[in-house]
């Protein structure tokens, strides 16, 4: 027969009680029985004798404070990563991703009876995901969450196109990529280039928004342009390039000048400065020069003795802006005489004259005799 005995002295109103002081290893049975004014009921007995051993130390899982935001990692990272834990006896550690089992060709889990660790060689944008721990101690468990995100540099807008040019300024629209990298776009870096050195420059960068107007613009200058995207992981590799070209024209800013009268600047001729008489010597040719102005340009002639002089080779008539020279080449003493300038236009006449002598070579006394 068995022995069975009370362990509570006094009588328990609640469903729910405490056996101390066990030894570890015992097996015990265990009944309950009811009672009331009436007397005691029949016992119920637990089907299986309990097994005492060390009370269970509850699992918990004592996720790191870094891996509580989303954990970020770029394309080709080694992941690696502890999560410690503590539970008596040694919990059953299990993981999921995004609800399922785990892919073993991608991520390698060692637990030990203290800390699980989370490996995956090199990673892959499909091993972003929620990644589950539990850890169990009989019918105690504990879960936590940490999220990865595998993040690569985003690909360039979907289209840049230009949607006007006006003066020295051309609109912008473009649209975002299709691939952001797995992470949001951060902004937009807008380049220029003119046809004729196909060099491009920076016209801005971190740039938020999806249009822009690019202005000082060179006139004449044909231009196209480009846009790369940029996420946290940097810029995109390639960039969209507007299938149009924008040309900067002369149109719409023509310089039309005051209204005014023209002011008449036509006036007589006028001699600006004296002509000085000559004097040289036979066969020594020599200039006579003089300065007119007016307006229209004064027609210039020049007379001997008051004969017009015309074409005569001797003389070689000059007159550049305003400026009028008579050359009298290798003069003899028949050159000699009165030298005038006429000037004419629609508004007058003007005259000026000088006196040339030409003296004889003097002789040396010895080639007289």
């Amino acid at each position: 027969a068995i022995d069975w005995k009370a362990v509570n002295e006094e009588l328990q109103k609640s469903c729910r009680y405490v056996i101390k002081n066990q030894t570890t290893g015992d097996r015990l049975k265990i009944r309950v029985v009811t009672m009331n004014a009436g007397g005691r009921s029949p016992p119920v007995t637990l089907p299986e004798p309990v097994l005492v051993k060390e009370v269970a130390d509850r699992p918990k899982v004592r996720l790191p404070r870094f891996l509580r935001q989303r954990y970020v990692a770029n394309v080709g990272d080694k992941i690696n990563l502890t999560i410690p834990f503590t539970g008596k006896p040694k919990p059953v550690v299990s993981w999921t991703k995004n609800g399922e089992a785990l892919d073993k060709k991608r991520v390698n889990i060692r637990s030990t009876d203290r800390d699980s660790i989370l490996f995956i060689r090199s990673s892959e944008r499909e091993d972003s995901g929620a990644y589950e721990m539990c850890v169990k101690v009989e019918d105690f468990e504990d879960k936590a969450v940490l999220i990865l995100q595998i993040v690569e540099l985003p690909g360039p807008p979907a289209s840049v196109k230009i949607v006007d040019t006006w003066g020295f300024n051309v609109a912008l629209e473009w649209t975002p990529p299709s691939d952001n990298g797995n992470t949001e776009i951060t902004g937009y870096t807008v380049q220029k280039a003119d046809k004729k050195t196909g060099d491009w420059f920076t016209v801005l960068d971190h740039y938020h928004r999806l249009n822009a107007t690019i202005s000082d613009l060179i006139m004449g200058n044909t231009y196209k342009f480009r846009v790369f995207s940029e996420n946290k992981c940097g810029m995109s590799e390639e960039a969209t390039v507007t299938k149009e070209e924008a040309k900067i024209v002369k149109t719409g800013i023509e310089y039309r000048p005051p209204e005014y009268k023209e002011h008449d600047f036509s006036e007589a001729p006028k001699f600006t400065t004296p002509m000085t008489d000559r004097s040289t010597t036979v066969g020594y040719s020599t200039k006579l020069l003089c300065s007119v102005r007016g307006s229209p340009k004064p027609k210039v002639q020049w007379m001997k003795n008051q004969m017009i002089i015309g074409d005569d080779p001797k003389f070689r008539q000059i007159c550049v802006q305003g400026i009028c020279s008579l050359e009298i080449r290798k003069p003899s003493t028949f050159d000699g005489g009165v030298y005038t300038c006429k000037a004419m236009n629609d508004h007058g006449e003007a005259i000026i004259t000088c006196k040339l002598e030409v003296k004889q070579p003097v002789v040396a006394d010895a080639e007289k005799k």
